[in-house]
């Protein structure tokens, strides 16, 4: 809490097998926002592996669980 600043800190950290990531191997963010804030996911077309997304949606409770 002392190194990093409050923006920076996660409000709940999930782990998953594997991130979205571009097929030049960036990590879409976007992508992850929009699962951690209930939103529909957007436009995943650039995916290296589009399953990415599913698998990572099945491996967190539905949105409006706290759990």
């Amino acid at each position: 809490g002392r190194t990093l600043g409050p923006i920076a800190k996660p409000k709940q950290i999930k782990v998953v097998g594997e991130l979205p990531k571009t097929r030049s191997g960036k990590i879409m963010r976007r992508l992850l926002r929009d699962i951690a804030e209930g939103r529909e996911v957007g436009d995943t077309t650039t995916l290296a592996d589009s399953t990415v997304m599913s698998q990572i949606q099945a491996q967190l409770p539905p949105a409006g669980d706290n759990g």
